[in-house]
């Protein structure tokens, strides 16, 4: 699944923060990262840890110290937030074992990722209902306009309609 983790990410992130200076791009990057480097492994793995995200974050702002580097660690403090919501988009915490690595143990049981296992219907259910935020959000974000959607591309930013596009 990608259109359920993408717009389900920024939607949360946008309501909760209300940043249109927020790189959705990143909160998009963070929010599929799980699935894929996990699919790689074949299984539910560290990255679908909550201890996976805590690592991100603290990276995130050891890397950025100081206030001349503060818009810098805003940025990249997108992707731990994406890895964050993908945990909860994705149901993650209902295996523990899994959830709470290394906490519960160091070895890895043999879980399927959540995405695949729930099934082709209720993942095509959810990939519609991503694809209606998206439609949503490209509506209310006024994306259909070559401007806005060119300072999309570009920095990741988004406003509503009726507000200016931030370059």
């Amino acid at each position: 699944m990608l259109l359920w983790f993408c717009a389900m990410s920024c939607l949360i992130v946008w309501f909760v923060f209300r940043d249109p200076s927020m790189d959705y791009r990143l909160v998009m990057v963070g929010a599929v990262a799980p699935d894929v480097i996990d699919g790689l492994g074949g299984g539910a793995r560290g990255m679908h840890s909550v201890t996976a995200g805590v690592i991100v974050l603290v990276v995130v702002v050891l890397a950025t110290p100081g206030r001349a580097r503060r818009a810098r660690r805003k940025r990249w403090l997108a992707v731990p937030i994406g890895m964050f919501l993908h945990l909860l988009l994705d149901g993650a915490f209902t295996d523990t074992k899994v959830f709470w690595w290394p906490v519960t143990g160091w070895a890895f049981t043999d879980a399927a990722l959540p995405t695949v296992d729930r099934g082709l219907g209720f993942g095509l259910a959810l990939e519609l209902a991503g694809l209606g935020v998206i439609w949503w959000g490209w509506q209310r974000c006024g994306l259909h306009d070559p401007r806005r959607r060119a300072v999309f591309v570009r920095s990741g930013r988004l406003a509503l309609v009726g507000g200016p596009a931030r370059r």
